[in-house]
């Protein structure tokens, strides 16, 4: 008895607490145009008046809800001519039903009267976010991540629809998704510092989309501004640190025990990319950001396109292993790294999960993998940027390889 009282107890204060803190921020935020409808006295009678109903059960709390209800909308016809909202009257539904089930999850109750109160508090920033912030474009987009994360995702079957096994369908959204998200959160990042960091961010945040157009582009300003040099060459490398760590979520998605058995090698590399990019911001010079960044948050057929080279790669790789053995598929995926790191990374994933790699070949593989894209992308920073530029850019890119390749040598899995 004494146990069920305590918790009726604790539900009781929860609901009370709910309720003032609702209804001091909706005072607080119209005690100057006199339009709330309910401010704190309301909202704690109205906790009080919901939770004692739920104590009573279901039935008695309807009718409470239903009376609440009906003052709300008395109340909304009563000011709609100098408020046309209707987050005051929501909100005071919100706090009944929130103090009703304080009595069976306190915490939760508790928690979601926190996050009420938030939003009712940050009425002004979410509108200029929604408003002035955030553009259609990049609605847009948000959209249609969510419906490739939220709708098409769980969708898709978790099996091979190949007759090698190496095509699962979900799997490859996954990348997808995947891509499209970290070019999401690089976005916004970006659009978040502006033009305060100047090239860093901006070439770290290029570098998930792709570092290779990165190194090329900050290559061109190179060429057509000496003085940013230095800058430039800080970009270049921190766009490939982007690129490896999305290159380590590739492998993680598709193979988490080789991600693990290559977590080393890929500090090291990273290591050797963020000290390049560091000695870049010791420089001097100018700290303008190249070209406006696209208002796109992220290209979807350039995630697709990468998963159809995906699914490609793992079928020309399934084929060579079955017909020359691991070594042939190690040769396709360094010769697919040229153009495309990740795909080729995504192929040696797959395959050392189907048992056609040993786990220390697959870890040599990535190394090759990453050698590839370097020789790939110095050759680019040469033409791109010139001999000043590329001298640089392919001296960082050598070292990343060379400590992975230590760090495999003298760290076996």
């Amino acid at each position: 008895m004494d146990i069920t009282l305590t918790l009726n107890a604790r539900g009781l204060v929860t609901a009370v607490g709910l309720g003032l803190l609702v209804g001091v921020v909706r005072e607080r935020l119209h005690d100057k145009d006199g339009t709330t409808i309910a401010g704190v006295r309301t909202h704690a009678m109205v906790a009080i008046v919901s939770a004692v109903a739920a104590s009573f059960g279901s039935a008695v709390l309807v009718v409470v809800l239903l009376l609440i209800g009906g003052l709300a909308v008395a109340s909304y016809l009563r000011t709609a001519d100098r408020d046309p909202g209707i987050t005051g009257e929501v909100a005071l539904v919100v706090t009944a039903l929130l103090a009703a089930l304080a009595q069976r999850d306190a915490i939760l109750a508790a928690g979601l009267g926190v996050v009420v109160a938030a939003l009712l508090f940050a009425k002004l920033p979410l509108h200029r976010f929604a408003r002035e912030v955030l553009s259609e474009r990049e609605l847009q987009d948000a959209l249609l991540l969510a419906g490739a994360a939220l709708v098409v995702l769980p969708l898709l079957p978790s099996t091979p629809v190949d007759p090698w096994g190496v095509l699962v369908p979900s799997m490859l959204w996954r990348l997808v998704v995947l891509v499209m998200a970290v070019g999401m959160m690089g976005h916004v990042a970006l659009r978040a510092v502006g033009a305060r960091w100047g090239f860093p961010v901006a070439g770290f945040f290029a570098g998930f989309a792709s570092s290779t157009a990165a190194v090329a582009g900050f290559g061109h300003r190179a060429r057509a501004a000496p003085a940013q040099r230095r800058q430039a060459v800080a970009a270049a490398l921190l766009s490939n640190l982007a690129s490896l760590s999305l290159f380590a979520g590739v492998v993680g998605a598709g193979a988490p025990a080789l991600l693990r058995a290559f977590a080393w090698p890929l500090v090291a590399a990273g290591s050797v990319l963020l000290v390049g990019g560091l000695m870049g911001l010791a420089g001097r010079g100018s700290t303008t950001l190249p070209e406006e960044p696209s208002p796109r948050s992220f290209r979807m057929r350039h995630a697709l396109l990468l998963a159809a080279l995906i699914a490609v790669l793992l079928l020309i790789s399934a084929w060579l292993q079955r017909t020359y053995g691991s070594t042939g598929a190690l040769i396709a995926s360094t010769g697919v790294a040229l153009a495309e790191i990740h795909a080729a990374a995504a192929s040696i994933s797959q395959l050392y999960v189907a048992g056609g790699l040993p786990l220390e070949t697959a870890r040599l593989g990535l190394v090759a993998v990453l050698a590839a894209a370097a020789v790939a992308k110095t050759l680019i920073a040469f033409v791109s940027g010139g001999a000043a530029y590329g001298s640089r850019v392919g001296i960082g890119l050598v070292g990343m390889v060379i400590a992975a390749a230590l760090a495999v040598r003298l760290l076996p899995a």
